[in-house]
């Protein structure tokens, strides 16, 4: 189970490096992915990966052919290097507007890199809707 948020830096090669306790968790080889309906990266490991493959291909047709368009097309297998390091292909780096920095967040499953302008600017936009989903929280 993935949680918390780290700050990380993007070298000039495209390459990050993620927390080790993540790593360790998504296994020696996994998949990065475009976000579901976000501007950021996940990632998650290959028996993750195979699920999510396997549940997209058991819709209907056009719905799977436009996930598999979003997600399959831009998922890439990636094994991090010594330093824990991995190279996010640049075609993902544009579409997460990812340049230097970034935020690395757990979210249970998979984890999601972000540009932290772009997720501050989606917290802010989420703000009726957390308090939303807080008032149906029973704790």
């Amino acid at each position: 189970m993935f949680s918390g948020m780290t700050n990380h830096s993007i070298d000039a090669k495209g390459r990050i490096v993620l927390p080790a306790k993540f790593r360790e968790e998504l296994g020696s080889t996994f998949y990065i992915a475009k976000g579901f309906g976000n501007c950021c990266i996940q990632a998650m490991s290959s028996e993750q990966f195979n699920s999510i493959c396997s549940k997209i291909l058991a819709l209907p047709a056009d719905k799977s052919m436009a996930l598999q368009y979003t997600f399959n097309a831009t998922a890439v297998e990636v094994t991090p290097n010594s330093q824990g390091r991995v190279i996010i292909p640049q075609t993902l780096r544009e579409l997460a507007g990812l340049e230097n920095d970034a935020l690395v967040i757990g979210m249970n499953n998979r984890i999601e890199i972000w540009s932290k302008v772009k997720f501050d600017e989606y917290m802010a936009s989420q703000h009726n809707t957390i308090s939303e989903a807080l008032s149906m929280l029973t704790l």
